[in-house]
C-alpha cells in the first residue's frame, strides 16, 4: 500500500512526529515525507524534552471527588485516552497503573471508580487486579466460592472470572456465547 500525501499529511498533523517516524509507520519515503511537511506549511520536528510520565501527568486534571480527568487525545470510537510518545501510543490508563505498580499491565487497565475515564493511578487496575477486588467483594458480601468447574466443565482456576459486584461466571462459557451470537448475526437472512 502506498500512502496518499494526504495520508501523510494527516500523520504530520497529529503531533510532534518525525519524517522518519511518518515514513516508518506509512512505510513511505522520509524524504517525500520532509517535501509534504515544507508544503504542507507544517514546523520541524522536535523531539519530545519530556518524559512518558511528565508529558502524560500534562494532559491530565484532578476533579471533584479524588478523580483525575484526562486532557489529552482520545481514541475516536471509543473516546479512550490514548497519550501519543515517540511513535508509540498508549493508553492513558496503562501508563497510570505503570506508574502506581512499576509494570505492565496484564490485560486492559481501566478504572472501576464510575468517573468516565478516569486515568488516577490508585483508581486503575489490570485484569488480575480487578478479578481479586471483585473475588474479594464476593466473599464480602457473603458469596460462596465459585465450583471448580462450570456446568460445561470448563476449569474455573484458569477461565473463572467475576463481574464486578462480585457475580461468578466462566469467561470460556461467555467467549463461545459471544462468537456464536456474532455468527448468528453475520449470517443471511433465510439461510
Amino acid at each position: 500500500m502506498n500512502a496518499t500525501d494526504a495520508e501523510i499529511t494527516a500523520l504530520l498533523r497529529q503531533g510532534n512526529i518525525s519524517n522518519e517516524g511518518v515514513a516508518r509507520t506509512l512505510r513511505v519515503d522520509k524524504h517525500r515525507v520532509g517535501r509534504i511537511r515544507i508544503a504542507a506549511g507544517l514546523p520541524p520536528y522536535q523531539p519530545q524534552p519530556l518524559t512518558l510520565e511528565e508529558k502524560w501527568r500534562s494532559k491530565t486534571r484532578p476533579v471533584e471527588g479524588g478523580h483525575l480527568a484526562w486532557t489529552g487525545e482520545q481514541g475516536t470510537a471509543s473516546r479512550t485516552p490514548i497519550l501519543r510518545y515517540k511513535g508509540e501510543c498508549h493508553t492513558a490508563a496503562a501508563v497510570a497503573f505503570r506508574l502506581r505498580t512499576g509494570r505492565d499491565p496484564e490485560g486492559y487497565a481501566f478504572a472501576e471508580c464510575g468517573y468516565f475515564h478516569c486515568v488516577e493511578p490508585t483508581h486503575v487496575d489490570d485484569e488480575p487486579g480487578r478479578q481479586l477486588t471483585r473475588e474479594q467483594l464476593r466473599y464480602l458480601s457473603g458469596g460462596e466460592q465459585r465450583p471448580a468447574q462450570c456446568v460445561h466443565g470448563h476449569d474455573q482456576a484458569e477461565h473463572g472470572k467475576y463481574e464486578s459486584d462480585g457475580r461468578a461466571y466462566c469467561g470460556e462459557c461467555k467467549a463461545i456465547q459471544r462468537t456464536a451470537l456474532r455468527d448468528q448475526q453475520l449470517e443471511p437472512a433465510g439461510a
